[in-house]
């Protein structure tokens, strides 16, 4: 039985990321997506995650983003990427 994480919420922001808690990342979000294990492994080695035109290859373990693409092409420069589990809106 798969024990990874099934749904990650992806949150595009400006700048670094580093050192920003969660609450101020979804704040902080110019983009969001709550993405769900599509069952293959990326070109990256990792499990892929697609939903709300995104596509990224996920460490399930360290919440890695190691492939992305939003709307079929990669992120812009001055743009971070994180993970967060989905929120219930």
């Amino acid at each position: 039985m798969d024990t990874r994480p099934q749904r990650f919420e992806i949150l595009i922001v400006p700048g670094p990321a580093e050192g920003r808690d969660a609450a101020h990342l979804a704040e902080a979000a110019i983009r969001s997506a709550v993405v769900e294990a599509t069952g293959e492994t990326g070109a990256s080695g990792y499990p892929r995650y697609a939903g709300g035109g995104m596509i990224a290859d996920i460490d399930p373990e360290t919440r890695a983003v190691e492939a992305l693409l939003v709307d079929g092409s990669e992120l812009d420069y001055g743009l971070s990427v994180r993970v967060a589990d989905p929120r219930d809106d």
